[in-house]
This record gives structure tokens, sequence and C-alpha cells, in this order.
């Protein structure tokens, strides 16, 4: 999941830099706001999973988690289950609409 989501990460720069080839910068008109306004607010809340999730695989690899202390690692799961539902809301607006 790090991994992958790292690499989303990678792509979504990638995308703002051919964008910005393509002078749809931020201010440029409303759909260049909203599209940057949107994507980069989600981006941060990938960057911040992705810093979450390595934090909880750290403390796993110490041995930090038993049955019975594993709070930390059920919130991730629910974090990551809203960052998946905001960007299939976001998708189909930005990209679909």
């Amino acid at each position: 999941t790090i991994l992958g989501r790292a690499t989303f990460l990678g792509s979504q720069v990638y995308e703002y830099q051919l964008l910005m080839a393509q002078r749809l910068h931020l201010g440029s008109h409303l759909y260049g706001a909203t599209f940057y306004a949107c994507t980069a607010f989600h981006g941060l809340h990938v960057l911040s999973g992705v810093i979450y999730l390595s934090c909880i695989w750290i403390a796993a690899a110490r041995g930090k988690y038993t049955a019975e202390r594993h709070s930390p690692v059920e919130l991730v799961g629910l974090f990551w289950h809203f960052v998946d539902l905001v960007w299939i809301i976001l998708f189909t607006i930005i990209y679909l609409f």
C-alpha cells in the first residue's frame, strides 16, 4: 500500500507538470482552480496516509502491536477507506463529468 500510494503521488506530480506545460494553471480559470484544489487536497491526504502507514509499519516491525493492542492499525485502515471514498467522488466529478 505504501509503495502503491507513493507511486500515485509521483503520477500526480507528473500530471501536474503536464498540465502546467499546457498552461492549465491554478488561477487560469475556474476549472483549473477547482481541479488543483481538489486533487491537491486529496494528494495531501494520501501523503499523510503514507507517512501514517510508514509509522505503523515501523512500530509493527518493532513488535509494538499485539492482539490486545492494535487500535492504531485499525485506525489507519479506516483512514484509508475515507481517502478512497473521497477519491471516488473526486474522480467522478473531475474526470467523468
